[in-house]
């Protein structure tokens, strides 16, 4: 029997290392699915509940394996639903195929059932590498440079394939005129590393500096070592993108976690006075958070050199590989012997993790939501992964999190999309699944997607050689982080109509789905509750309900934001007085006796 061209799409998969592929069924793809029944499942089409959630478990997948994720969808709205998973890899920039079907080729132009201009749809999240397959002999060219192009440009390609050319024969490209052969698979194995000159500049502002800033982002991940090295010899302070969150442990002393409004006041002060800055593998993007225009020298090291000089005015960017440039800038490097900006770096350090404990444990109603990320902190194993999404429960992963040993966490950054929280949790599993893996999720984005996301977690669990992944819910019936946003941004009162979510039971609703479910309403039940979910032998549910009024409050709260929210209180806010006895209180573990 010949090959089919899905057959071969299958194959060139399995060269290219590829062990799943995440997806949702449709007739626009019905070749590709009868090719994996063909192949016995080989890479493993794991299903989703939905086309967007696919897109995020590849992006998950790519982000804790460092392999390229792929997903899979079927013509029109199937394609459609990828796109939110696609644009989150394209702002992260991760490296995701994503493989879609469209309608037979007798028949576009026709106004046909399910078709939509895909090229005009992907033309945008794909832009690095969009093609579609039009003949058998396209197909390894067009495969093999959708996953070249993504390892090497760390961004979404996209692949069309109309579903009668998915039941073709496939015939290889010949030696022939119009017919594009291909090599086999590689992945890209150049480390690029500035030149002489370029890396004396830098090390000549480096070294004229007395109070040395370092902000690394995920860019750094492959150069933690180094980073620590400079650090060493300079007398730095480092502080963290939050897609930087997990390259440095937060037990080094210097270390001054995240920065930004869910970042911490060490990190705050150490921008704040800093006399030069020094960026590795970082695009993060809120300058009123770097120091003043004009009060440090600064140098950037990118691979990318569209990156550089785009968030602060270097004096030299450094385009190359953040490791191997380090390494060639460090011999440049003029140890440090006065450590005195080391030592206010490290108070600063001190008394940020005192304040944020006792801030954790401050009374609330029900539950203080720092004190659900304080007692994980205390208790989270060292190889675990961490995923988070977007709402308020990102401040306290944010600043309450405490990454050591070969912890890793993720969320989506740029973007900063609702609902990547389960599904990045599931594609962690796949990309490692002898690892725990905590996924901190607030109301508003489990119900938007996460609930139904239990069921593939459910569904695939026994493929996973450690069984953990806990999902802890942040169960305030508030959408919190625009009613603060509305507060502090526009002195708008929370609008109830728009913020408040339907009440309902997770940990019951986890239960009906086969996952182990746990309520908890007292701060109290806590750590018994991570101790059992953390050492269960599958997967668990945490509902707590925690109190909505505790205030995320910037590392800095600026005149206008303390104003703004004063106004909206004023306006009739629901919930005033408990919002300003709890900012107060919040505040107030700040300025305990020993705090400078």
């Amino acid at each position: 029997m010949a090959e089919t061209v899905a057959a071969r799409l299958l194959a060139r998969l399995r060269e290219w290392g590829v062990e799943q592929v995440f997806g949702y069924p449709g007739d626009g793809i019905n070749g590709i699915v009868a090719a994996f029944e063909e192949a016995d499942d080989e890479p493993r089409f794991i299903q989703s509940r939905h086309e967007e959630m696919a897109a995020f478990e590849a992006v998950g997948y790519a982000k804790f394996s460092g392999r390229p994720g792929v997903c899979v969808a079927t013509s029109g709205p199937g394609a459609i639903h990828l796109l939110n998973g696609l644009y989150d890899a394209k702002l992260d920039h991760v490296p995701v195929v994503a493989i879609v079907g469209q309608t037979a080729r007798a028949a576009m132009g026709g106004h046909y059932q399910q078709e939509v201009d895909l090229q005009a749809l992907f033309k945008d999240v794909a832009s690095e590498y969009l093609a579609e397959v039009n003949v058998p002999e396209q197909l390894p060219n067009a495969v093999d440079r959708a996953f070249r192009t993504a390892l090497a440009r760390r961004a979404p390609t996209a692949l069309i394939i109309p579903a009668d050319v998915q039941e073709l024969d496939y015939s290889a490209p010949e030696h022939v005129f119009r017919q594009v052969p291909s090599g086999p698979p590689d992945a890209p194995s150049s480390v690029v590393v500035p030149a002489e000159d370029q890396l004396a500049r830098a090390a000549a502002v480096v070294n004229a500096g007395s109070r040395v800033a370092i902000l690394i982002g995920q860019g750094a991940r492959g150069a933690a070592d180094e980073v620590m090295q400079v650090a060493e010899t300079t007398g730095a302070g480092v502080a963290k993108a939050l897609l930087g969150k997990d390259v440095l442990s937060d037990d080094l002393p210097y270390v001054t976690g995240s920065i930004g409004l869910l970042g911490t006041r060490a990190s705050y002060e150490l921008m704040r006075d800093c006399d030069t800055l020094l960026i590795v593998g970082s695009s993060f993007p809120y300058t009123q958070f770097l120091p003043d225009f004009g009060q440090a020298r600064a140098v950037q090291i990118d691979l990318d050199g569209r990156m550089a000089g785009m968030r602060y005015p270097t004096e030299v960017n450094l385009v190359g590989d953040a490791g191997a440039t380090l390494r060639a800038l460090i011999p440049l490097l003029r140890p440090v012997t006065d450590r005195s900006w080391r030592g206010r770096v490290e108070e600063s350090v001190a008394d940020w993790w005192s304040t944020v404990e006792r801030q954790a444990m401050v009374d609330a109603s029900p539950v203080n939501p720092m004190r659900i990320v304080h007692e994980l902190s205390l208790r989270i194993p060292d190889d675990a992964i961490v995923t988070a999404d977007s709402g308020s429960s990102t401040n306290w992963y944010a600043r309450l999190l405490r990454m050591r040993g070969g912890m890793r966490g993720s969320l989506s950054g740029t973007l900063a999309t609702m609902g990547a929280g389960v599904p990045y949790a599931i594609g962690a599993k796949f990309a490692c699944p002898d690892r725990p893996v905590v996924a901190l999720v607030g109301d508003g984005a489990m119900q938007m997607n996460g609930l139904a996301e239990l069921m593939t977690v459910t569904r695939y669990q026994d493929r996973w050689t450690d069984r953990r992944l806990v999902v802890c819910v942040f169960h305030n019936n508030d959408l919190n982080q625009v009613t603060w946003e509305l507060r502090a941004l526009g002195g708008a009162p929370k609008f109830e109509e728009s913020q408040t979510l339907p009440d309902i039971d997770y940990a019951a609703a986890a239960r009906g789905f086969g996952v182990d479910g746990v309520n908890v309403s007292s701060p109290d039940e806590l750590g018994d509750a991570w101790d059992h979910a953390l050492t269960a032998d599958g997967p668990v549910l945490l509902d707590v309900r925690c109190d909505p009024e505790v205030p995320p409050i910037p590392p800095h709260a600026t005149f206008e934001q303390v104003k703004e929210t004063t106004e909206a209180l004023l306006k009739g806010d629901p919930n005033a007085w408990r919002i300003l006895v709890q900012g107060v209180k919040a505040k107030a573990q700040e300025f305990v006796p020993g705090r400078r």
